[in-house]
Order: structure tokens, then C-alpha cells, then sequence
């Protein structure tokens, strides 16, 4: 079993070297464990420490890309690499590295696809009570949308098998954790948590602007994941209240249309009532119409995740395939240059002794 941890970073050179020192090289069950920095553009030395504090691979973005394009990025290269297990975790020093074995127990016990560190927002000490109330709020909507029981929907530190990583496709292009766990849901993977705990965090979060612009965006990416995977669904909502109006006007409409048949000189009139009616019936309809259409668009889309999922697994298992070969050869390669090595050996000690050696 191959671990690799991997960590998008932008200018995380007061950090990253605590991060790195934290990282356990030696876990039970697991044969090696590589770390990955995702270089998202960084200005200053942080590769440079890392590179110096013990990182094993480094993938570059040539300018700055966002923290879900470096996850993704770093999901694709630790596939590449050959990792069995994939942690991601944050160059800021938020997530303790020691909490690693716990978090990917599940994963080699068989019991789960992904797992995710609960950093325990309403006890945490280093969160706000403004925070601590947004996260949970947001928490909420995010198992709702999602399916799952994750109780910190937003935690960066989490670990993956690989089968859950051949099937994460980001396309958020502002963070990853919320459409990742949707995704994860709707695919019925199999998620647990573990509770950590966490490191104070000294500097401004680098991810957005301030809570309403988290929320803002947050928010956004629910939607757009929601509505990827539920479009029948997210459509029926939005159109069920035009349609409820619009059978609650034609009723009325009707009802008066009754009445004037029945009463003579019945004093209400049903033209404001069947206009308005008709209007939020065909409205409702035409949204119901859109949901179907979009449903048929997400099943070509998830037979289409399917077949990259498909593509992917072959590109992994292909370079799996070639780096055993490589390292067969390079074993062959070494035992055929120990044995020349050997026979020059028994050559020079044969002259050496005058020793003449015939083959029959």
C-alpha cells in the first residue's frame, strides 16, 4: 500500500516545514508514504523549504489556479504516481500530520472510500462562535444536498481510496470540499469521519474574502452540484409553486364561471383570475419541461463520468503495469551486471594464478 499526501500551497513558506515534520513516514499497513506539494503559484520560497524538509514530488501551476483546480491537479499526480490512499491536507499547519494513521484506518480496514476529519466546530476553541454558527448552519444544507451524515462538510483534511479518487472530478473553481462530498453522495460512496484536532491558524484565510463572500460562493456551489446531479428534482421545486398558484387562480376561475351559471348578476368576475392562472400553470409547466430535458442531460453526463472513470482506471493501471516491468528489468539488468562482474572476477583470479579453464 502506497500513501500520498498531498498539499496544495500558495506561499505557505512560514509553514510548510512544520506541516512536512508532522507527517509520519512510518504507519502500519502502509508500505511507503510520498509527500506531493501542488505548486498554485507560489511567489516566494515555499517549494524551496519543502524541497528541503523532506517533499518527495512537486507539481507546478505557472500562475495561480484555485484551490480546487490544485486539488484536483494533485489528485491526478498522486493517481499517476501509483497511490493507493490519498490524504489531502493544507499547507497553513491547520491539520495535525500525526492525525494521518487514524484518518486512513477506515480506508485500510475495507470500511470506507472516503473519510474525513471532523475538526469538532462547536467544542473548537479556535473558531468564532460566528463561524462555529455559519459552519454548522452551512453543514446542515450540505448533508441535505449531499446524502451523507459528514458533520464538518467543509474539513480539507481527508483521505481517499483510490477507487474514490478515480471518480472525483472537480469543477468548482473555488473550493473543492463541498462538491467533492456531493459528488461522493450521489455515488454512493461509502464516507465515515473521524474527530481530530487542530492546529491555531496564524493568518488570514487565502481562500476568500470574508464570510459573506464564503457563504456567497459556498453557497453557488451547492446549487450548480445539486442541480448537476438532481435536475428533475431541482426543477420539480422551483416549478411546484407556479403550479400550485395556478391551480388555486383557475379553481377560483372556475368556481365564479359556476356561480354566474347558477346566480343571476353573481358579482365577482373570473377574467383576472383565469389569466393569472393560465399564466403560472404554462410557467410551471414549461420549468417541469426544463427539468425533464436537463435530466436527460444528466444521464448522458453520468455516462460520461463512467467512461472518463474507465479511462482513467486503464491510464493508471497501464502505468502501474509499466513501472512493475521497469522495475523487472532494472532487477534483471542488475543481476545480469553482478553476474559479468563475477565472471570478470574468476577470470582475473584465474590468470592471476595460472590457472587455465577448459568447458567441456
Amino acid at each position: 500500500m502506497k500513501l500520498i499526501v498531498q498539499i496544495p500551497v500558495l506561499n505557505e513558506a512560514e509553514s510548510i516545514a512544520r506541516v512536512l515534520a508532522d507527517i509520519p513516514r512510518d504507519i502500519p499497513g502502509i508500505e511507503s508514504v510520498d509527500v506531493l506539494i501542488i505548486d498554485d503559484g507560489c511567489t516566494d520560497d515555499t517549494i524551496a523549504v519543502a524541497l528541503a524538509h523532506g517533499a518527495d514530488h512537486v507539481v507546478r501551476h505557472t500562475s495561480r489556479k484555485g484551490l480546487a483546480t490544485a486539488y484536483q491537479t494533485g489528485i491526478d499526480a498522486a493517481l499517476r504516481l501509483g497511490a493507493d490512499i490519498i490524504v489531502n491536507t493544507d499547507g497553513d499547519n491547520q491539520y495535525p500530520g500525526r492525525e494521518i494513521p487514524r484518518l486512513i484506518a477506515p480506508i485500510l480496514a475495507g470500511q470506507a472510500d472516503m473519510v474525513i476529519g471532523d475538526r469538532q466546530i462547536e467544542s473548537n476553541a479556535h473558531f468564532s462562535p460566528l463561524k462555529k454558527m455559519l459552519q454548522t448552519v452551512g453543514s446542515s444544507v450540505v448533508r441535505w444536498a449531499s446524502g451523507t451524515n459528514v458533520p464538518d462538510t467543509v474539513s480539507g483534511f481527508r483521505a481517499l481510496s483510490r477507487e474514490a479518487a478515480l471518480r472525483t472530478f472537480v469543477t468548482s473553481d473555488f473550493s473543492y470540499t463541498v462538491e467533492n462530498l456531493i459528488q461522493a453522495g450521489k455515488r454512493r460512496l461509502t464516507i465515515q469521519t473521524v474527530p481530530i484536532a487542530t492546529n491555531p491558524v496564524q493568518r488570514a484565510s487565502r481562500l476568500h474574502t470574508g464570510n459573506w463572500n464564503f457563504i456567497k460562493r459556498q453557497a453557488s456551489t451547492i446549487v450548480r452540484t445539486y442541480t448537476a446531479y438532481e435536475p428533475l428534482k431541482t426543477f420539480t421545486y422551483i416549478a411546484l409553486p407556479f403550479l400550485i398558484i395556478g391551480v388555486l387562480f383557475l379553481g377560483r376561475a372556475l368556481y365564479v364561471y359556476l356561480m354566474r351559471q347558477l346566480v343571476d348578476n353573481f358579482p365577482q368576475d373570473n377574467a383576472q383570475s383565469l389569466a393569472v392562472g393560465s399564466t403560472a400553470l404554462i410557467l410551471g409547466f414549461i420549468i417541469f419541461l426544463i427539468g425533464l430535458l436537463a435530466d436527460r442531460i444528466g444521464g448522458t453526463r453520468r455516462l460520461m463520468e463512467e467512461v472518463l472513470y474507465r479511462v482513467r482506471a486503464q491510464e493508471i493501471a497501464d502505468l502501474a503495469w509499466r513501472r512493475d516491468m521497469q522495475a523487472r528489468l532494472d532487477r534483471l539488468e542488475q543481476r545480469l551486471t553482478e553476474s559479468q562482474e563475477m565472471q570478470v572476477g574468476e577470470r582475473v583470479e584465474d590468470e592471476g594464478l595460472g590457472v587455465t579453464r577448459t568447458k567441456n
